[in-house]
């Protein structure tokens, strides 16, 4: 998974094809249970483009986009919005995977 290193970034990446953000922080112990199991996630989703947003380098994004809780992930296709999963729960595998599934 690739990391958004700034908000230009964030803005151009959306823009070209199917691309899934991942709200994240080093801190978080939900993000750092799904470490493991993102790998499989990208896999089986190779059709999206996966990108990693750290909440510590770029808190002014997460605020523009409503994100206050972590792990949290939005999905865009040609930076159109196609959903977003987002709240403070930890999040399974399973329910990313059916997340992606529904967009």
């Amino acid at each position: 998974m690739k990391t958004i290193e700034t908000i230009e970034q964030y803005n151009e990446v959306i823009q070209n094809g199917k691309v899934i953000m991942m709200f994240t922080a080093d801190w978080c112990p939900d993000c750092q249970v799904l470490k493991p199991v993102l790998p499989e996630i990208e896999a089986e989703f190779s059709d999206y483009q996966f990108y990693a947003v750290d909440r510590d380098r770029l808190l002014d994004l997460f605020t523009e986009h409503n994100v206050f809780g972590i792990p949290s992930f939005i999905a865009y296709e040609n930076g159109k919005e196609l959903g977003r999963f987002v709240s403070k729960d930890r999040k399974t595998k399973e329910e990313i995977a059916e997340f992606i599934r529904g967009l």
